[in-house]
C-alpha cells in the first residue's frame, strides 16, 4: 500500500488551478482541477474531498473515483466533476511514475505515434483573420480554430452571418484547402439565428461547428444537425458518461469534446470515448487550459482509437519561448512537429513540472472571472 498523504492546490496565473498529490513513498502526481472563473470554488471542493482520499492506497484509482463520485448524494456538475478530474489525473500520474511508464501504457498501449493539435487565431476583419491564420500555418499547424461571433440577441439581421462568412472566406483563400478550420460559436447563437448563419458558411468548408447552440438545447441541436453537412462538435460543458449518453442518444453530434479537467479526469473520459466509438463518433478533447490538462489529454489521445484532434492553448510550437509553459522544466514538455505532438516515453503524464516556479507564481495567485457580455438592447448575451 502506498497511501495518499498530502494534497496541495496552487492558483497559477493566468487562470489555472494546479493540484499536487503526494504518497507515503514520496511519489508526486499533478492534476489540473478547474472551472474557469470558479477556481476558489473548485479548490474548496477538492479540500473537502481530500478527507476521503488521504490515507487511501493511491493504486486504487477506480475505487477512489467511485468513492468521490458516488459518495456525493448530489452528483455530477462542473464543480464536483472538475474536482474529481484533478485528483484522478494526479493518481494516474503517480501510477505511471510508479511503473516507470507513460499513462497510455497503462491504458492498453499506444494506438498512434503522434496527435494532431490545433491552434486558435483571431482577427476582427477578413484581412486580420487571414493574416493570423497564415501565421499559425507558418508555425506548423495544419488545423486551426476561429471564433464565430460576438454578442448576439435572440433575433438578428443577416449582418453577423455575412461578416463571419467574409472572414472564413478570406481565411480559406489564405491557407487553402489542406488546412482544417473549425468555427467555435461558444453557445452564443440562438436557434432563431443559427440555421441561416450555418448555411452561409458551408461553401468555405469549415471542419466543424463547435457549440452552435448550448448543449442543453438538444432539440435545436438536432434540427441544426439535420440542416447542415458540416460536422457538429459538442461536449466541453457536459460532465460524466451519463450526460454524454443523452447527447449520443439524441443523435445530433459528430465530434465530442470532453474536457479531462471537467468531465471526470482520465478515468471517466476514457469511458466516454469508448462509448463514443460505439456511436462511430470521433473525440477531440477540449483543452483551453494549462500544460497539465494538455498532458492528461494527450495520454488519453495516444491510447484512444477514435481520438482525432487535440485542442491546446499553450502554443506548443514554441516550447522554449511560450510564457504559458514556464511551469514546466525546460526539457520536460511537449515535442511539436509539423502540426503534431509526438509520443513520449516519459513516465506518468509525460511532463516534468517545475515545482519551484509553480510555488512562486501561485504566491501572486489570480482572480480570473468569465467576461459578462451585453447585447445591444442591454440584455444579457452569452459569452
Amino acid at each position: 500500500m502506498d497511501a495518499v498523504t498530502r494534497i496541495e492546490l496552487f492558483f497559477v496565473p493566468p487562470r489555472w488551478l494546479y493540484l499536487r498529490l503526494e504518497t507515503a513513498s514520496g511519489l508526486v502526481g499533478w492534476g489540473e482541477p478547474i472551472v474557469e472563473g470558479l477556481a476558489g470554488t473548485v479548490a474548496a471542493a477538492v479540500t473537502e474531498m481530500s478527507e476521503a482520499v488521504i490515507g487511501t492506497d493511491s493504486c486504487r484509482i477506480e475505487h477512489i473515483w467511485q468513492t468521490l463520485y458516488r459518495g456525493m448524494f448530489y452528483r455530477g456538475g462542473p464543480v464536483i466533476s472538475s474536482a474529481i478530474s484533478g485528483i484522478d489525473q494526479a493518481l494516474w500520474d503517480i501510477a505511471g511514475k510508479r511503473h516507470g511508464v507513460p499513462i497510455y501504457h497503462l491504458l492498453g498501449g499506444h494506438v498512434r505515434d503522434r496527435v494532431r493539435v490545433y491552434s486558435h487565431f483571431g482577427g476582427a476583419t477578413p484581412e486580420e483573420a487571414a493574416r493570423e491564420a497564415k501565421v499559425r500555418v507558418a508555425q506548423g499547424y495544419t488545423a486551426l480554430k476561429m471564433g464565430g461571433t460576438g454578442p448576439l440577441e435572440w433575433m438578428e439581421t443577416p449582418r453577423h452571418g455575412e461578416e463571419l462568412a467574409d472572414r472564413l472566406a478570406a481565411v480559406r483563400d489564405a491557407v487553402g484547402s489542406s488546412v482544417a478550420v473549425g468555427i467555435d460559436f461558444h453557445g452564443r447563437v440562438h436557434r432563431t439565428v443559427a440555421k441561416p448563419m450555418l448555411r452561409s458558411l458551408e461553401p468555405y468548408s469549415p471542419a466543424f461547428y463547435e457549440e452552435p447552440v448550448l448543449g442543453e438545447n438538444l432539440e435545436a441541436l438536432r434540427e441544426l444537425a439535420d440542416c447542415t453537412c458540416v460536422p457538429i462538435a459538442m461536449g466541453e460543458r457536459q460532465f460524466t458518461r451519463w450526460e454524454f449518453k443523452r447527447l449520443f442518444a439524441a443523435g445530433c453530434v459528430d465530434i465530442i469534446q470532453p474536457d479531462l479537467s471537467h468531465a471526470g479526469g482520465i478515468s471517466e473520459v476514457r469511458r466516454i470515448a469508448a462509448l463514443a466509438e460505439a456511436y462511430d463518433l470521433s473525440v477531440a478533447p477540449h483543452c483551453p487550459l494549462g500544460p497539465i490538462a494538455l498532458a492528461a489529454s494527450l495520454q488519453l489521445d495516444f491510447a484512444t482509437p477514435n481520438a482525432a484532434l487535440q485542442e491546446q492553448h499553450v502554443e506548443v510550437h514554441a516550447m522554449e519561448n511560450s510564457p504559458l509553459l514556464e511551469t514546466l522544466a525546460p526539457d520536460g514538455g511537449f515535442q511539436f512537429e509539423a502540426g503534431f505532438i509526438l509520443r513520449s516515453e516519459a513516465p506518468g503524464l509525460g511532463i516534468t513540472v517545475n515545482e519551484e516556479r509553480v510555488r512562486a507564481l501561485a504566491a501572486g495567485g489570480h482572480r480570473w472571472r468569465c467576461p459578462r457580455w451585453q447585447a445591444e438592447d442591454g440584455g444579457f448575451a452569452e459569452w
